[in-house]
């Protein structure tokens, strides 16, 4: 009797041994639970903000065995609102996410989507950061004030490139900055690319006179000195930027965007809490504190249903903002 508890001790574990688990824990216990087969959806071309935040949350998981072997893969079109779709249609499925921000809440307007993040679940929001006013080195525009004095005389000549959608963030920001200046929006042009890789080769080449983004998205470029910031559109200027921001420009707008992680609808309360405890470890790696001082981002964390709650407010503000703008 005691030899065969002995044998079946001794099977257990080496079974234990030769079949890894699909989520292993770590020194930290449950918080720190690896999590195999996660796949992040990118609603928007490599290189644009949400590709750049993506790829950097899940490096930083990566390096401290919070999650292991996530593919990152996009799927760009309508502002983001293909990706959204493919979330929502996804109904239950635990191991998916998707990386996404203001520029998703504003496109299900614009592009009449037929789902919403509403119909998603709120996983957690983690950055925000300003816009900047950028131009090629070799554009004649020197400073903000020559060329908001050359967009209010001649608007057509003068395009605006963003990385987002009618109704994102590049898009609302330069709109408001119009109207502040007493241009209609309406006769703004303004030219989408989907995502900043896109926007930044029309700027660096002069196909737009100038483009609205997110600094980290461009800092290289920036500091390479092929682009040059004339303005920021948050309340503070940017540490190492030499530009003012647009309030102290005498235009009066303060503008952030931000960006978060939503999953499907319908998961179960073990799944729910499962990702979002993985991206609160996350969010507090060293690498991820570092990557929000080398991208200029602001810390704006918040788990699922503080994320939640400030989904249903933002929907609420991005459609009174682009109504007051005559857009929607």
């Amino acid at each position: 009797m005691r030899l065969r508890s002995a044998l079946a001790s001794a099977a257990a574990v080496l079974l234990v041994l030769l079949v890894p688990p699909l989520i292993s824990s770590g020194s930290d216990g449950a918080a720190s639970a690896q999590l195999r087969g996660l796949r992040m959806l990118v609603p928007n071309s490599p290189g644009g903000g949400y590709d750049i935040t993506a790829r950097t949350a899940v490096k930083a998981m990566e390096d401290n065995d919070l999650a292991g072997g996530v593919e990152v893969f996009n799927l760009p079109g309508a502002g983001g609102t293909v990706g959204l779709g493919r979330v929502v249609n996804e109904a239950g499925n635990g191991k998916l996410a998707m990386s996404m921000g203001l520029g998703v809440v504003g496109s299900v307007y614009t592009n009449h989507s037929p789902v919403s993040l509403q119909d998603t679940t709120p996983i957690a929001k983690l950055v925000e950061e300003p816009e900047v006013v950028v131009v090629g080195k070799d554009s004649p525009y020197r400073s903000l004030d020559q060329l908001l004095a050359a967009w209010k005389e001649r608007p057509g000549d003068v395009p605006v490139g963003g990385g987002s959608s009618p109704g994102g963030p590049d898009h609302l920001a330069p709109m408001l900055m119009a109207k502040a200046i007493g241009l209609p929006p309406t006769e703004v042009s303004y030219v989408p690319f989907d995502g900043g890789g896109e926007l930044l080769a029309s700027v660096l080449g002069g196909k737009v006179a100038f483009g609205v983004s997110g600094i980290g998205e461009y800092r290289d470029q920036i500091e390479a000195g092929e682009l040059r910031v004339l303005g920021v559109t948050g309340a503070k200027r940017i540490p190492g930027v030499d530009a003012p921001t647009l309030t102290e420009a005498g235009v009066d707008v303060q503008f952030t965007n931000w960006r978060g992680v939503v999953a499907p609808p319908g998961l179960s309360e073990e799944e729910r809490t499962r990702l979002i405890e993985l991206f609160t470890a996350m969010h507090d790696t060293p690498e991820w504190r570092e990557a929000l001082v080398r991208n200029g981002w602001d810390d704006a964390f918040q788990p699922g249903p503080e994320f939640g709650e400030f989904l249903r407010q933002e929907n609420d503000r991005v459609a009174s903002v682009l109504e007051e703008l005559g857009l929607a």
